[in-house]
């Protein structure tokens, strides 16, 4: 591998969020060393303590070539943190972000750098474009969401992005730097945080790309992802009042009703079951199951339970929900008895309901914990 001497600061840092990208972070590096050949530049891994030595593999690289450097995280993950601690760490003056996958174009940074350097922009986007001859790129359900999401995204941030689902972009490092107080570590998409945090001041330029199938590694993302860019997005329409977690756990809700309804549905329409107290006991313990496996995998994605500890967290869980049912059921029944509309009462008693159940699982189910 060259070792090429460097000019002391970069002027272009590539953050490069990991999670068990081993077989990547060589093959990164060495297309990097291609594309940007004549650019001031370095390679920042920033890896959540990858089990398959991602960070030793990235730290063996720094040690023959000081473009690259690795930043390992213990005790915290997630995607969106993982770029933030880059940004921070970088002293450049110009942030790309890139996924470690091989999915994003790296052909096409050098025209995001030279955008910015003429100022031409302030951000510029990698937007994904599908290309037939590659049908393991942007699958249907992923182009799908895409465009859901381009939809509910423009509503929001009056600015007209392509794809604001993508995670492959450059910026200034000073933006982000002066706004990284403000962004939230938990997500996926940093995209939609920058562009809703900044508002206007950012003049965006787009860069089309074929977005590539993935040729090693395992995909950390899933349609359910969807969920989690509507409640970074809700965070933002209610001015930073409503917290992105609550607005997940929020909508997961209104998914455990979908499910309660479906099963309740297929038990006493379908004729499995006759006796509706034990179709509705079984419907709710459908849905506290859906509600507690979204919000493990969605919202607490950073203090999810594995193993048999999936069972003990879906016990606590359930019984503090069924606090919350109560207090439910309460507050309606006092609201209408003190002659409310149901739907007034009902409401009422629904939001007491969720909030109860966000706090206590806040505060006993899915609690800050260090690893073990």
């Amino acid at each position: 591998m060259s070792t090429a001497a460097t000019p002391s600061r970069p002027t272009l840092s590539v953050i490069v969020p990991t999670y068990r990208e081993a077989a990547n972070v060589p093959r990164l590096f060495a297309r990097l060393t291609v594309v940007l050949a004549g650019l001031p530049w370095e390679m920042i891994v920033v890896d959540d303590d990858s089990s398959d030595g991602t960070y030793d593999v990235a730290f063996d690289i720094a040690r023959r070539d000081p473009r690259m450097r690795c930043l390992r995280r213990v005790n915290r993950g997630g995607l969106a943190g993982a770029v933030i601690e880059g940004w921070l760490s970088s002293s450049a003056d110009y942030v790309a972000v890139i996924d470690g996958d091989l999915q994003h174009d790296e052909s096409i940074l050098p025209q995001m750098y030279a955008a910015l350097e003429k100022g031409e922009a302030n951000l510029v986007i990698g937007t994904r474009v599908a290309d037939p001859s590659q049908p393991g790129g942007l699958s249907p359900m992923r182009q799908r969401l895409s465009d859901l999401g381009k939809w509910f995204f423009g509503l929001v941030a009056g600015v007209d992005v392509s794809d604001p689902m993508s995670g492959f972009f450059m910026t200034r490092r000073e933006i982000v730097s002066r706004l990284a107080p403000k962004f939230s570590p938990d997500g996926f998409k940093i995209l939609v945080d920058l562009v809703l945090t900044s508002r206007h001041e950012l003049k965006v330029v787009e860069v089309p790309y074929v977005f590539r199938p993935r040729t090693a590694g395992e995909s950390k993302l899933s349609p359910l992802v969807g969920l989690d860019f509507l409640g970074l997005v809700a965070h933002h329409a209610s001015g930073g009042l409503l917290p992105t977690r609550f607005a997940l756990f929020a909508m997961i809700g209104g998914v455990g009703i979908l499910v309660h309804l479906a099963v309740l549905t297929m038990l006493i329409d379908g004729g499995l079951a006759h006796d509706f107290t034990k179709s509705q006991i079984v419907a709710t313990v459908a849905a506290m199951a859906s509600n507690f496996v979204l919000n493990n995998e969605i919202t607490y994605r950073n203090r999810r339970y594995k193993g048999l500890g999936i069972v003990g967290g879906f016990l606590i869980f359930a019984a503090l929900c069924g606090v919350g049912a109560v207090a439910n059921v309460n507050v309606a029944s006092v609201l209408y008895r003190s002659h409310s509309s149901w739907g007034l009462a009902g409401f009422a008693g629904g939001l007491i309901g969720v909030v109860w159940n966000y706090a206590a699982s806040n505060a006993f189910v899915w609690r800050a914990r260090r690893k073990s």
